[in-house]
């Protein structure tokens, strides 16, 4: 990593001094100190952004007249000239980024970042907003920052699990879980990375199924979700996190069935990753017996909430995780871009989905 640059900049909330990259020994320190830091904003999860992909790190740290400190998570392409370069907080895929700030920050503040981002020379810069913040940032985006809606599904871990349980999971999922309780099926949790092979074998058997419901050719699914989510990618993920990284699996038989990738950071829990082979799981219903096994375990370990990831509203999707008592926050990604880069991307893929005749889950 080449050593860290240091600029000064005047700004609304007075003069502040910028570092890129932010120096990783205050960025966990501020994240330790901001109750709302979720495990994507970690710098262990850009670190296994740029092991896995062609990213590198241009985090920022932004240090404000009176001590307050703010680091923005930020990667940009590998050997990439900077004008046709993508700066964003994260890329497609990778969750929520935005800034890590104790105790929030100011309107002034956040000016001061949009109007830092927006001199960046890049072809496109992105932010994607966690939904405490986005209500701030939105008043304080500039002209030139256009909004990409997003959603998130999250459980409220408030009132310990039995409040969980009885309140928010609704009756049929409760039914489910006392079924698998009533079955064969066996659940174990590895923290040391051992199954993520059987992980990834599941993923692998999941991706007939979801090509077969979204009428996509096997072909193109197996390349698009292997290339978006390689094994190297798992394996990175359980390396960098160690405890904080739970695969969480049900055995039917002596065959694996289901599995949930689970990760965690304070006071936050993230379900990152799913698979199962629906001819085992299904008929001793695993999956949501794991669902109930990682959302009581996140409720013992003092998370006040369990991120469950973005689904298309009104999918079946969405309607499966509301019946843990998941509720859709707004998250919302703002872009910058000196061509209409985006545009293009959703323009080619709505082509390439009339095409096949794609239906979304």
């Amino acid at each position: 990593m080449n050593a860290p640059a240091v600029l000064l900049m005047n700004t609304p909330a007075g003069l502040a001094h910028v570092t890129t990259p932010a120096p990783r020994h205050v960025w966990w320190e501020l994240a330790g100190e901001d109750a709302d830091t979720h495990v994507t904003q970690t710098p262990a999860w850009l670190d296994c952004l740029c092991d896995t992909g062609p990213y590198r790190d241009v985090s920022r740290l932004y240090e404000f007249e009176g001590g307050r400190r703010l680091v923005f998570p930020l990667v940009a392409r590998k050997h990439r000239p900077q004008r046709l370069d993508m700066e964003e907080s994260w890329p497609a895929d990778w969750g929520i980024g935005g800034p890590v700030c104790p105790g929030g920050v100011s309107p002034a503040e956040a000016r001061a970042v949009f109007d830092d981002l927006a001199r960046r020379s890049a072809l496109r810069v992105g932010v994607r907003f966690r939904p405490a913040d986005q209500a701030l940032w939105a008043n304080a985006a500039p002209a030139g920052f256009q909004s990409e809606p997003h959603m998130t599904q999250m459980v409220d871990l408030d009132g310990g699990f039995g409040t969980v349980w009885e309140r928010r999971f609704r009756s049929h999922v409760r039914r489910q879980v006392r079924r698998a309780e009533r079955s064969d099926v066996e659940a174990e949790v590895d923290r040391t990375g051992r199954l993520v092979p059987v992980f990834y074998d599941l993923y692998r058997k999941s991706i007939v199924r979801w090509a077969e419901q979204q009428h996509e050719p096997l072909a193109l699914a197996r390349w698009r979700r292997t290339r978006a989510f390689p094994m190297r990618r798992l394996e990175a993920v359980a390396a960098r996190f160690g405890e904080g990284c739970a695969i969480w699996m049900a055995w039917s038989g002596g065959e694996p069935a289901g599995a949930l990738v689970v990760l965690r950071h304070g006071r936050h829990a993230k379900l990152w990753r799913a698979a199962m082979d629906r001819k085992l799981a299904h008929p001793v219903r695993a999956i949501p017996q794991l669902y109930r096994l990682a959302i009581e375990e996140a409720c013992a370990e003092g998370c006040r909430t369990f991120d469950m990831g973005e689904s298309s509203p009104g999918s079946s999707l969405a309607s499966f995780k509301e019946g843990f008592g998941a509720e859709n926050f707004s998250s919302p990604r703002y872009l910058r871009e000196r061509l209409p880069v985006s545009a293009a991307e959703r323009g080619l893929r709505a082509a390439v989905k009339r095409v096949i005749r794609f239906q979304d889950a």
